[in-house]
């Protein structure tokens, strides 16, 4: 048996930073893009709400109706009207797993190479 710090390990290589700019900028744009939507809709929900162009809810669930009626109208919305901001943040995405796939094949790889070379290392010591 050979002791741990002659034992080759393996190496993780990253070949860029964990966060980089255009990745979460695309993501947080599209967010902030689809809040705005909603807050949008949520604003002229409660004014149709409060002007009687839209029903009350019932008791004390106004809010609640409010923040509904606010969500469906917002979701197809934002499907519409976000499309090409949508498609650049799930294409930064895609590439970002793709980069990720990647470096864990490669990383695979060496590991794959240390574990053979120990085996060989350890069958040669057991022969002699």
């Amino acid at each position: 048996m050979t002791p741990l710090h002659d034992r080759p390990r393996a190496v993780l290589h990253w070949n860029r930073p964990f966060l980089e700019s255009d990745d979460w900028i695309e993501m947080l744009r599209y967010t902030l893009m689809r809040l705005g939507v909603f807050v949008g809709c949520l604003v002229v929900v409660w004014g149709a709400v409060y002007s009687g162009i839209f029903p009350r809810g019932f008791g004390d669930s106004n809010l609640l109706w409010v923040l509904l009626l606010s969500l469906i109208l917002s979701a197809p919305i934002s499907w519409v009207v976000l499309r090409k901001e949508r498609d650049r943040a799930s294409v930064q995405i895609v590439n970002r797993v793709d980069r990720m796939k990647a470096n864990l094949d490669a990383n695979r790889s060496q590991e794959d190479v240390a574990d053979d070379s120990a085996r060989t290392r350890g069958e040669a010591t057991a022969s002699n």
